[in-house]
């Protein structure tokens, strides 16, 4: 069983070259959600992983696998234990490579050796124990086992704790008369240390306050400390000497396959961390259905992420929706008031759509998800006075745009489209926009005040975001699959605040 990495089952999953914060992140507010699930994680430099969606269906199931792993709080203990200890090492490195003095130097890099040495045997042992099923897991298994065996591991780890067992049998005295001092080996000098405490045990009065004060020492050594360690270090040539020939040829210690899994892994932490804090019996996560050839999708109970992540910090509920596409549906129009939770609903099905595509968990209950080959989004933006193009013109050269690169297997999101022009004009504009979609055969949720959209191609379904039957000004932010509410929902509103031809001409009487 080889081991490629724990985040891609094969070397074709990896991307080609450094990924980059994809165009639609920010519309979808993904950059939020990922940005929680790294935040005290950077120095795992995690958000490439999260930039490069997978194109396999046994590449995201790879994921699936790993990650379920991980649920299991033995083995996420047994990984941050690991991940703990070469966080450790990473410390040793660094400190050793920003000292001066080169006798302290390699003592710090011996002991980051030592911490990886028992860093790898405890993952390996605690990984032995475990009972695992993660194709991920148990060929990283195997090749731990290989690596712990093989003797170029054994023979770092035996020389490791030969030098350390060396340098503690190290033992010298110093000699201080006025300014000077002398170093010599320790002979056979007597240890007073216990008749001076034999001596001043009789004045001890059981607990009392403790007036002892710890000194911050700094890390580098001063000029008399580097004086001392070098005059022991003459005194004793063969420990040091082979302190030098070990940090010479172990410079290259690191195993890059036990260390790209030590980044990889954080990956699944991160990312579980995040949607526990987020769970709730409200609020449930779930291992979608990925398909690429059948476009029958939906997902129950799904919400935007980003949005619980901000409203459960503020103790306030989050609206889940349901959706589904059937036969040859393919486009949902979503209608109603504003601020009525439309553009919330159609940011969550992109964010799950696009987490599903990362093998990771999805808010929902349940959820059969497409993987697209790319994903599209089409928001509002400012003007730019610079590019001289009015609202209008901009909108329909970036629809064109989007429309000359969507596949049969692409996602399209649009928010508000055509807004810029009047009525006539949009409903022309759309139907022009919605032949293209439906010739196309892709799938697209379409948010828009145009309720006429619907019915400009069989292969679009209505959802409209509701409104509290008894007060219409109240808006549930559910979105609901049903006929558009047209004026009536205007009407309404004008009716309870006396906005209505006859309230108005009422009034003026």
């Amino acid at each position: 069983m080889n081991f490629e990495s724990i985040l891609f089952e094969t070397d074709e999953d990896r991307p080609v070259t450094k990924p980059e914060l994809p165009d639609f992140f920010i519309d979808l507010n993904l950059d939020q959600i990922v940005e929680a699930v790294v935040k005290d994680k950077e120095e795992y430099d995690l958000k490439s992983f999260f930039w490069h969606p997978l194109k396999r269906i046994s590449a995201i199931e790879y994921r699936h696998d790993v990650m379920r792993e991980l649920e299991k709080q033995e083995l996420t203990l047994v990984v941050e234990a690991f991940a703990k200890r070469m966080r450790t090492m990473r410390d040793y490195i660094m400190r050793s490579n920003r000292l001066s003095y080169y006798l302290q130097k390699q003592r710090w890099f011996l002991d980051a050796v030592d911490v990886y040495c028992e860093a790898v045997g405890s993952l390996y042992s605690d990984l032995s124990a475990a009972e695992l099923k993660s194709q991920g897991f148990l060929a990283f298994r195997e090749y731990l086992k290989d690596y712990a065996y093989s003797e170029t591991f054994n023979s770092l780890k035996d020389k490791t704790q030969r030098l350390r067992d060396d340098i503690a049998a190290v033992d010298y005295c110093i000699h201080i008369k006025g300014k000077y001092f002398t170093v010599r080996r320790r002979e056979s000098e007597i240890d007073y240390g216990a008749d001076v405490e034999e001596t001043f045990a009789r004045f001890n009065q059981g607990n009392v306050k403790d007036y002892l004060t710890t000194f911050s020492e700094p890390i580098e050594m001063n000029g008399i400390e580097e004086s001392i360690l070098s005059a022991v270090a003459r005194l004793y040539p063969e420990v040091f000497n082979s302190l030098d020939e070990y940090c010479e040829q172990h410079i290259g210690f690191l195993d890059e396959t036990i260390a790209t899994f030590d980044r990889e892994v954080q990956f699944y932490i991160s990312y579980l961390t995040l949607i526990n804090s987020v769970k709730s019996s409200e609020l449930t996560f779930c291992y979608p259905e990925v398909v690429d050839t059948s476009k029958e999708i939906s997902q129950s109970e799904c919400f935007d992420l980003a949005l619980a992540i901000k409203l459960m910090s503020e103790q306030r509920p989050v609206v889940c929706n349901d959706y589904y596409l059937e036969g040859k549906e393919r486009i949902f129009v979503v209608s109603g008031p504003n601020q009525g939770g439309k553009t919330t609903f159609a940011r969550s099905f992109g964010q799950s759509h696009y987490l599903a595509s990362l093998g990771c968990p999805v808010p929902g209950k349940e959820a059969k998800l497409f993987l697209f080959d790319r994903l599209f989004t089409h928001f509002e933006q400012e003007e730019n006075v610079e590019d001289l193009r009015s609202k209008l013109e901009d909108d329909l050269t970036r629809i064109h745009g989007i429309l000359d690169e969507a596949t049969s297997r692409s996602i399209i999101i649009a928010n508000e489209v055509l807004t810029s022009t009047t009525l006539n004009d949009a409903i022309f504009l759309g139907e022009k926009v919605m032949e293209s979609l439906s010739r196309i055969d892709l799938i697209c949720i379409w948010v828009t005040f145009i309720e006429e959209l619907v019915s400009y191609s069989d292969k679009a379904v209505s959802m409209v975001s509701i409104v509290d039957p008894e007060d219409p000004s109240i808006r549930t932010y559910k979105v609901r699959r049903r006929s558009p509410l047209g004026l009536s929902y205007a009407t309404a509103l004008a009716e309870k605040y006396g906005l209505t031809y006859d309230s108005l001409r009422e009034r003026i009487k």
